[in-house]
């Protein structure tokens, strides 16, 4: 924390050399692209080089590009950078379609220098990480470091440690006040002693980290051991033990120059709610254009083979649990709307012989993609429930409520694993909210693809989709 009591990211900025490699790559990778295309390097791609570096500066700096990486995901670091480029290249364009000058460049130029620039700034960052990591598996670039309290979260810290040598940071041992006897024999790293033996390496300067995983509720020793810590050159880091209240898509966030943790929050803030809605968008016109003729042929078949209208819309619980109307095919002889709902059986006689068709086949969810288009739904996400369900469960299962955090899909990671149809029981509910709430943990667009992808072939049918 800072003086004024701000929280920063934490690590020291990289060195001035890793900008100065960005701006040469950029400028390099277009020296390149004139050559290959034998264009001059004229005034004006002397100025569009000068933009891009600046461009590029700029937006590297506001996502913290330059920060160090150490222990971080590089699937992150490549984002940061492919989206710095991104603004860059968006930016550039717009302003030479506005200007007019865009007849002063060549495409293939532009295009390839684009391109080959992305290229070259992941190449370096990929390459210089190996180069970090093995000169960090031999012992070079490594920090000391221990750990205060034996915990479960510290114990996972000093394994995770371990696996990962390239993070470069060595953990010397526990140091514990507490009971030796209550400690699993087989900890990860050597109880040395007790926190006043890691104050006085920290004081000798041997150690350059210092980890305090105690537990939460022990807030005046945590304070003590940071005031003591004070007086050293140690880095300290508070490992707190959030995992007790079984974080959801946590994240920090401010209120003034008071910052909180957020335990339970949706994945979709900012760019990846603008994603994600692209992602529904297109996916879902594309499939309304191809499966019109058949919704046509549904509807007519409905319309002909039982008295009703065509298009049943019930309540459910949609996003931050607030009502929406779902569409589907009406395939039963009765529409249950109200405070009481009663799932489909098998062999269920409110059914009609085409609705138990639909209903086994999924087809009659598909005017449910007319609810994606409106907004009210996403392709993937989880199911949504009648109203009337989720009032029963939200008491019955732990977290159930947790489930409204995103959008309810069409299709669902709780669905392609089996857990569709009728919940008989209450485990089966309890399987499928587990499902729910890891998707909504690990939410990607990758994982976003390869549900719809297995969907085609596992999601469409079931056994229990009476």
């Amino acid at each position: 924390m800072g003086a004024q009591g701000h929280i920063r990211t934490l690590g020291k900025s990289s060195s001035f050399f890793y900008r100065l490699i960005d701006i040469a790559v950029i400028s390099i990778a277009l020296i390149v692209s004139l050559s290959v295309h034998e264009q001059a390097f004229n005034v004006h791609y002397v100025a569009v080089a000068l933009l891009a570096t600046v461009g590029f500066t700029i937006a590297s700096e506001s996502v913290d590009l330059y920060r160090s990486w150490r222990g971080s995901n590089f699937s992150y670091l490549a984002m940061l950078t492919s989206l710095s480029w991104a603004i860059v290249c968006s930016l550039l364009m717009l302003l030479a379609y506005f200007s007019k000058l865009g007849i002063e460049y060549s495409r293939l130029v532009v295009g390839w220098w684009f391109l080959i620039t992305w290229g070259g700034l992941l190449t370096w960052r990929v390459v210089m990480r190996f180069y970090r990591a093995q000169m960090r598996r031999k012992g070079l670039n490594v920090r000391n470091a221990v750990v205060i309290g034996v915990t479960p979260q510290a114990i996972s810290l000093v394994k995770n440690l371990q696996r990962h040598p390239e993070i470069g940071v060595k953990v010397l041992g526990f140091y514990d006040d507490r009971d030796t006897s209550r400690l699993d024999k087989e900890l990860p790293a050597r109880l040395r002693g007790n926190a006043e033996r890691a104050l006085k390496l920290a004081k000798k300067g041997t150690i350059e980290r210092v980890y305090i995983a105690l537990p939460m509720h022990a807030k005046d020793r945590i304070s003590h051991l940071l005031s003591e810590f004070a007086d050293t050159t140690a880095c300290t880091y508070l490992v707190p033990d959030f995992f007790t209240y079984n974080l959801l898509h946590s994240r920090w966030d401010s209120v003034g120059d008071i910052h909180t943790l957020s335990v339970f929050d949706t994945p979709f803030n900012g760019l990846t709610s603008w994603i994600k809605r692209l992602e529904d968008i297109v996916l879902s016109s594309m499939i309304l254009a191809l499966i019109s003729p058949l919704l046509i042929a549904i509807a007519a078949a409905v319309k002909i083979t039982s008295p009703g209208p065509i298009i049943f819309k019930q309540y459910r619980y949609g996003l931050d649990g607030r009502k929406i109307k779902v569409w589907k095919f009406r395939s039963m002889s009765t529409m249950d709307n109200g405070a009481k709902v009663v799932q489909a059986t098998k062999n269920d006689p409110r059914v009609t012989p085409l609705g138990s068709f639909l209903r086994r086949t999924s087809l009659d969810e598909l005017p449910q993609f007319i609810n994606v288009l409106q907004g009210s739904m996403s392709i993937v996400g989880p199911r949504p429930h009648a109203v009337a369900h989720n009032e029963e469960y939200r008491v019955l299962v732990e977290r159930y409520m947790l489930r409204h955090k995103v959008k309810p899909g069409i299709t669902g990671w709780a669905q392609i694993n089996g857990w569709r149809g009728e919940t008989d029981t209450l485990d089966k509910m309890e399987k499928r909210v587990q499902f729910d709430l890891d998707y909504i943990h690990r939410w990607s667009l990758w994982l976003d693809i390869k549900i719809v992808f297995l969907t085609i072939f596992k999601g469409f049918v079931s056994k229990t989709a009476y």
